[in-house]
């Protein structure tokens, strides 16, 4: 027992301390905040097949941003919900030129694809002729580059690897030909179009790497083309089969003649983005709103990513608005919001285009990729905020979510279980979700950021083998799945948008488990600093979970006794595995303070486009927090969180400290080069 415990970071818990533990995740059985009644109606009426019957539609389109397979799929989503009796539903339009800024966000123009087929020739009595197809759009969309423009092109094969490096163009003519690559289309336009005089790509990029990566080699992926470059051309993508069999003849010394034909192109268009409501009941608190968000752009078919999120969110509301109009449930006191968005810009562009939005939402929960079977290998999780924005929102979506893990597992088990929260048509697998970890990569950390502060739950599927692939089809989506993410959102919404003082005590008793929850990865990830560094997580620990509990106080009133007690409890905590403190480094620029840029608000690397790198001087080097990652962090996190800390209060060795806290050590001098980097694009300056 003595080795169990030093083995897992428990060797600075007291025993008192440890039977504390075990008393609160004994009584962690019961049903988060007493909501048996509520669990009890989502139980019943939550239907992962009525979910999984609208994906499979909005599967069959094309949705690339302002295109009209986009528009067929919104329009599909308005109609629903209007046969689903929601409320001010409502199509906003925001103008997209390729010119205008929406905060960090340059609009995008629309895209669309009218005709793409990809043929092979023989010459047969001196003339080209098409022998055999390739691809087709029709068939398969993806295999066409996101952003190609029109060409009409009979021309060799040129095999040129990677084709981002001059060597790769070594004793090759590629003038007048179309080139293979391995790499996205995006990456060898400046050499082989632009400078080498190649017309037009046939790529065969790979999808993000898991555990499955290269292993099905006839995955298409979904490839893209930069959507600002003035230079003009086209992309197939092709599966890793074709193009080992077209180098394999290549090599042979076999020319292949290739005709490429694509009537696509950028245009004006729009964001495209429709809301709906559940109307609070609260005269004084109906303004205040929860909003449900998901992206409904991607190219066909886009099951899991990410027709779920989008049907995910839209049974939510049918649920919800069922439930209230039976007399169910009550109507919540906050209003409840639905949005259906372009992934990432269209979220940076809305809460800049409203302003509104952003101050009334004062909670989101994001849904992006929640249906996968486990034929997709996916592993589903309940994500949080970022350490800089604490809050209780996040306990709450983390306790439906182990609630819903010990159901489903027993249930799984042959276990007596009351809520396993399972569809007719799925699967009975236990749910097993990661709870309560940080991960980027959809519009959530648009809220998040920290010009809007908006605290969100990010409900998701990582990893997935078909991700961004021709095989994300709806055959890969479990019905049980959908409605167990569905069933997370709508109680942790319903909660939040309920949430009173009433509710204060109960709350108070998830967050002491998920303080100890957190406490245990803590001392874990502490074994893998060295003593200083450990001071200073420790010390970053305590400030968030003291933050987290002060959210509270913009939800409900909280007692001087309430506060007492929790002030009390970690107070034990702090003396058994210490208070920690701040990392001391001496540098001439450690205490400079940073305050942030308002009126540009957005993360700096939105979709298609890169405010820094826009905006940042060409002829200097890029910051090396570029290429830096930490234990627990990668370079995009370091570089998210860090503009998120600057707030006019915290010195720029307080925000080095916290990222270390957080992610991993990371040297100060390379922290403040990118604050120093930002400061030279006017994002941030000293105080």
């Amino acid at each position: 027992m003595q080795y169990f415990f030093k083995s897992r970071g428990f060797s600075q818990i007291s025993l008192p301390l440890l039977l504390l533990i075990f008393t609160l995740n004994s009584s962690a059985q019961n049903i988060p905040l007493g909501q048996k009644e509520l669990v009890s109606h989502l139980n019943e009426e939550l239907s992962g097949e009525s979910a999984k019957r609208n994906l499979e539609f909005i599967s069959r389109q094309h949705r690339m941003r302002g295109s009209e397979g986009y528009t067929t799929a919104i329009n599909f989503v308005s109609d629903k919900l209007k046969e689903y009796n929601l409320e001010s539903i409502e199509m906003i339009k925001i103008p997209t030129d390729g010119k205008t800024m929406y905060g960090t966000q340059k609009a995008r123009l629309a895209w669309d694809v009218d005709f793409a087929e990809l043929w092979e020739q023989q010459d047969k009595n001196g003339d080209w002729v098409n022998v055999e197809k390739i691809a087709d759009w029709e068939s398969i969309p993806l295999i066409v580059a996101q952003d190609s423009h029109s060409g009409n092109i009979e021309a060799e094969l040129v095999d040129i690897g990677k084709g981002n490096s001059e060597s790769d163009y070594v004793d090759k003519d590629v003038k007048g030909k179309l080139v293979l690559t391995s790499l996205q289309p995006s990456a060898i336009v400046p050499l082989a179009i632009k400078k080498y005089g190649a017309v037009g790509i046939l790529s065969y990029a790979q999808n993000q790497v898991t555990a499955w990566y290269k292993e099905n080699d006839n995955l298409i992926r979904w490839g893209h083309l930069d959507s600002f470059s003035e230079t003009k051309t086209f992309g197939f993508m092709l599966s890793l089969k074709q193009a080992r069999g077209f180098q394999n003849r290549l090599k042979s010394g076999e020319t292949i003649r290739l005709h490429a034909k694509v009537k696509a192109g950028r245009h004006a268009g729009f964001y495209d983005i429709l809301t709906a409501i559940i109307e609070g009941s609260d005269e004084n608190l109906k303004k205040e709103e929860v909003a449900f968000t998901c992206h409904l752009d991607h190219p066909r078919p886009g099951a899991n990513d990410n027709a779920s999120g989008c049907v995910a969110i839209l049974e939510v509301a049918r649920t919800l608005k069922k439930l209230i109009d039976e007399g169910k449930i009550e109507r919540p006191k906050r209003t409840i919001r639905f949005i259906w968005s372009p992934e990432i810009e269209g979220t940076t562009s809305l809460l800049n285009f409203k302003p509104e939005y952003a101050k009334n939402i004062k909670a989101n929960i994001h849904m992006d990729m929640v249906g996968g079977s486990p034929e997709t290998k996916a592993i589903f999780h309940v994500s949080k905020s970022p350490q800089s924005l604490p809050n209780f929102v996040n306990d709450i979506a983390e306790s439906f979510g182990a609630f819903l893990n010990r159901q489903s597992d027993d249930y799984a088990s042959g276990v007596n279980s009351i809520f396993p929260i399972v569809s007719e048509e799925g699967g009975k697998e236990a749910l097993h979700a990661v709870l309560g970890n940080f991960h980027m990569g959809s519009d959530f950390q648009v809220f998040a950021e920290g010009s809007f502060s908006i605290p969100a739950i990010y409900l998701h599927d990582w990893p997935d083998r078909y991700i961004h692939t021709n095989y994300d089809t709806p055959s890969m989506i479990d019905p049980t799945k959908l409605k167990r993410s569905s069933f997370i959102g709508a109680a942790s919404a319903y909660t939040i948008a309920n949430f009173d003082s009433n509710d204060v005590n109960n709350l108070i008793a998830i967050q002491k488990r998920q303080v100890l929850k957190r406490l245990a990865d803590l001392l874990s990830y502490c074994e893998l600093l060295p003593p200083d560094e450990q001071e200073n997580a420790k010390l970053y620990f305590w400030e968030y979970e003291m933050a987290a509990f002060h959210s509270i106080a913009f939800f409900a009133n909280v007692l001087k006794a309430q506060e007492k007690e929790y002030t009390s409890f970690i107070s034990s905590l702090k003396s058994s595995v210490g208070s920690g403190k701040s990392k001391n480094i001496s540098h001439k620029k450690a205490n400079v303070v940073y305050s942030r840029n308002m009126n540009v608000k957005g993360p700096l690397s939105v979709f298609g486009y890169n405010y820094f790198f826009d905006h940042y001087d060409k002829n200097k080097p890029r910051p090396k927090i570029y290429n830096f990652s930490g234990i627990k962090g990668s370079s995009g996190e370091y570089t998210y969180e860090t503009l998120n800390l600057v707030n006019g209060r915290r010195s720029a060795l307080e925000i080095r400290n916290q990222l270390s806290a957080e992610f991993g050590p990371i040297p100060f001098e390379i922290v403040i080069e990118y604050l120093e980097a930002l400061e030279s694009i006017d994002i941030i300056n000293p105080k």
